[in-house]
C-alpha cells in the first residue's frame, strides 16, 4: 500500500538521556526508522542521530502513533533492554480512544495475527497460523459514542492493538487502516504510547517513562 510521507516539522521532546539510554515522546506523522526510497528518510532515529551519534534501535512504533520509545547508545544497552521486551519483562500502557461504548469496563483480547499478504501491511486475525497475541484493556471513561481506554499489550505484534480493538468492534479513532466510516474521519490516530517501564542496564533499577497524551 503506498502512501505520501509527509513527516512533523515538530521538535523533538527528550524525556531522558543518560550515557546508556535516551527516551524520547515521538510524534505522530513520523516514522520511527527510515522507510523504502530516499523519500522516507526523514524518521526519528535520523533526527536523533543529529544529537546522540551512537543512538540504535530497540523497538518501533507505528507511524500513526505517538509516545514514549526508548533508544540505547551501547550494544550491551541495547541488547538488555531488547531481552526485556522479547521476555516480556517490560510494561507498557497505550491510551486511546475507540469508537462506540466499550463494555464491559476490563477485558482481554486474545487472538493471533499475521499479516494480510495481499493487502499489506494490513494484518489480520488467523488461528491456524497467526502468531499469539494478547491485548488487556481498562475503559476510563465513556465520551458520547467513544471510549477512553487503557491498553496493556502483553505481545508485541504489529498493528496489534489496531486490530484487537476492531475486533471488539471498537476501532481506534482516525485509523486510516481499520476504522470505517466516521471513525476514520479524525485529524490522527488517537493511539499514545502513554509509559513504558523498564529495566535500566545500567543501574538495574525499575524506571517508568511517561508522555502525556495529547487527545
Amino acid at each position: 500500500m503506498s502512501f505520501v510521507y509527509d513527516p512533523p516539522d515538530t521538535p523533538l521532546r527528550v524525556i531522558h538521556a543518560d550515557d546508556r539510554i535516551v527516551v524520547v515522546d515521538k510524534p505522530p506523522g513520523l516514522l520511527s526508522v527510515p522507510g523504502r526510497g530516499e523519500d522516507r528518510a526523514d524518521c526519528l532515529i535520523a533526527r536523533l542521530r543529529a544529537e546522540f551519534p551512537d543512538i540504535l534501535l530497540i523497538h518501533r512504533l507505528d507511524l500513526d502513533t505517538s509516545g514514549v520509545m526508548v533508544f540505547a547508545r551501547d550494544k550491551a544497552a541495547q541488547g538488555d533492554i531488547s531481552q526485556q521486551f522479547e521476555k516480556r519483562l517490560t510494561r507498557k500502557v497505550y491510551a486511546a480512544r475507540l469508537d462506540g461504548r466499550l463494555e464491559p469496563e476490563t477485558g482481554r483480547v486474545d487472538l493471533p495475527l499475521i499479516v494480510d499478504w495481499p493487502n499489506r501491511p494490513r494484518q489480520h486475525v488467523d488461528h491456524a497460523a497467526g502468531k499469539p497475541a494478547q491485548t488487556d484493556w481498562q475503559v476510563l471513561a465513556h465520551e458520547g459514542n467513544t471510549t477512553r481506554v487503557a491498553l496493556m499489550p502483553l505481545t508485541g505484534r504489529s498493528h496489534q492493538l489496531r486490530v484487537h480493538m476492531r475486533e471488539t468492534g471498537h476501532a481506534i479513532l482516525g485509523d486510516p487502516l481499520y476504522a470505517e466510516g466516521a471513525a476514520r474521519e479524525h485529524p490522527r490516530l488517537m493511539l499514545h504510547a502513554e509509559t513504558l517501564r523498564i529495566r535500566h542496564p545500567g543501574t538495574g533499577r525499575s524506571q517508568t517513562f511517561a508522555a502525556p497524551v495529547p487527545f
